[in-house]
């Protein structure tokens, strides 16, 4: 395994992590509240989804284990998380210039370019 791909995959697992210990201390009901308002069958259930791809896969991409999996995760975690909480602001600029879901979509693509890596490819020397 090459150390750019340890290092981004211990890298978003350990920041991605905090969010989850978040979810662990203080419950996902806020979750299920923006599942029933978007629609979404099953609420009361896949709200626990945010489990796996807030502390699961972050735990396995800090022990490097199940790296593609785990970023696959990862990516589609912060896309469901994109639409439900920032749909209306996905076109728009923050207070200070910046996209506004810039973070969310650094994960997404961080966790995208994980589940994408060819991880049994020879490293160049």
């Amino acid at each position: 395994m090459s150390r750019a791909l340890r290092f981004l995959s211990f890298g978003l697992g350990v920041l991605l992590l905090f969010h989850g210990v978040d979810k662990v201390m203080h419950g996902v009901d806020y979750i299920e509240k923006i599942l029933v308002a978007s629609k979404v069958p099953y609420s009361q259930y896949i709200q626990y989804g945010v489990y796996i791809g807030e502390v699961l896969a972050p735990v396995l991409l800090i022990f490097g284990k199940y790296i593609r999996i785990s970023g696959a995760i990862v990516a589609f975690n912060m896309a469901v998380s994109i639409y439900l909480v920032n749909r209306d602001t996905i076109f728009s600029l923050g207070e200070h210039g910046a996209w506004s879901i810039e973070i969310p979509m650094l994960y997404l693509i961080a966790g995208l370019t994980l589940a994408l890596w060819d991880i049994d490819k020879k490293s160049s020397k």
